[in-house]
């Protein structure tokens, strides 16, 4: 069957492909497009797509699409695939509300309530109208990205810091910070 797309890698883009498969080098996607790149080249194991399809567990559409963008837009950009410009949905935080929702957790919590929770922490914002809606998912993921860019600020390189201490016969200590 004659296709509108054929792949026929140079020489150094077949090393590519082969360097990230043997490597095991990149996303889940960057391998399959490789994979698929390589049995799908015609100068060299130039499969049929369904049967690339099959042995990769993925749609024939797939394969067509990875043949067409190689063709029209490139090496590179069929193998890593496109950057998204935006992400899927907006961030409903903006640096100024995100001050407000710390600086609202790190006060008193309502009458009646002992601390925090995620989801009073939600429901406040939409009351004092930060926000028009949040959801406690969004409160917990800027509380912990703040709580951790303060946390490799004041400790340095987190990786290091957080090195575990061994006990005499080689086991863990738990989880000590180095300055313990």
């Amino acid at each position: 069957m004659n296709k509108k797309y054929v792949v026929r890698l140079s020489e150094d883009e077949r090393g590519v492909c082969e360097g990230i498969i043997k490597n095991l080098k990149g996303s889940s996607q960057k391998f399959r497009r490789a994979q698929i790149l390589l049995k799908a080249d015609a100068d060299g194991s130039g499969w049929p797509d369904v049967k690339i399809a099959e042995a990769f567990n993925c749609r024939v559409q797939t394969i067509e699409n990875v043949r067409k963008r190689l063709v029209t837009e490139g090496f590179a950009l069929a193998l890593d695939g496109k950057k998204r410009q935006e992400p899927p949905t907006p961030c409903k935080l903006d640096g100024e509300a995100e001050a407000k929702v710390i600086a609202l957790r790190l006060g008193k919590p309502p009458a009646g309530y002992g601390r925090w929770t995620l989801r009073l922490l939600a429901d406040q914002v939409v009351e004092l109208e930060i926000v028009e809606s949040i959801s406690h998912e969004t409160v917990r993921q800027t509380l912990k990205k703040r709580h951790d860019e303060v946390e490799n600020r004041v400790l340095g390189n987190s990786s290091q810091s957080r090195r575990g201490v061994r006990r005499q016969h080689g086991r863990s200590a738990g989880n000590l910070r180095k300055t313990v």
